[in-house]
C-alpha cells in the first residue's frame, strides 16, 4: 500500500523499464499505453498486473523524493518470484543503479541479508553486503 503523501507523479518508469507479459511488453520497451506526461491511457481497463505493481519507493517510508524511480534512473522493488530486492534500470541510463544513493541503499539492503540484483536490459550484477559487485547469471 501507498503511503500517503507519495504518488507516481509524472514518474512512468514501470511502464518502461519492466515486463509487461500482457502487452506482451519486454524489458525496456515503453508501453504502447504510456504517456509520457505520466499516466496511463488504460488505466482504467488495465491488467491486474499493472494494479498491483508498487514500487518500493511508493511503499517505504523510509525512502525519500530523492530515490523516486524517474529522480534516479531506478526502479527499487521486489522480485515477484523470489525474495530477491532488484534495481532495474531505466534502458537509457543503464547504469543508473551506482548512484551513489542508490548504491548506498542497495548495499544497506545486502547487509541486512537480502540477495540484492541490479539489473540493466540482459545484464545483472548482485551487490554484496561490503559494497563490492559482480556479474550475475
Amino acid at each position: 500500500m501507498a503511503i500517503p503523501g507519495k504518488s507516481c507523479g509524472t514518474c512512468t518508469m514501470c511502464c518502461s523499464a519492466l515486463e509487461i507479459d500482457h502487452f506482451n511488453k519486454p524489458m525496456g520497451v515503453v508501453c504502447q499505453h504510456c504517456i509520457k506526461s505520466g499516466g496511463c491511457d488504460a488505466y482504467s481497463t488495465r491488467p491486474q498486473v499493472c494494479r498491483d505493481f508498487e514500487c518500493d519507493w511508493m511503499m517505504e517510508r523510509d525512502l525519500p523524493a530523492t530515490l523516486r524511480p524517474d529522480k534516479v534512473g531506478t526502479i527499487l522493488m521486489e522480485d515477484p518470484d523470489n525474495e530477491d530486492y532488484q534495481a532495474v534500470c531505466e534502458p537509457s541510463k543503464p547504469m543508473a543503479w551506482r548512484h551513489p544513493l542508490v548504491f548506498k541503499h542497495l548495499v544497506a539492503q545486502a547487509k541486512a541479508g537480502r540477495t540484492v540484483i541490479a539489473k540493466s536490459g540482459l545484464k545483472a550484477w548482485r551487490i554484496y553486503p561490503d559494497g563490492h559487485f559482480s556479474e550475475w547469471s
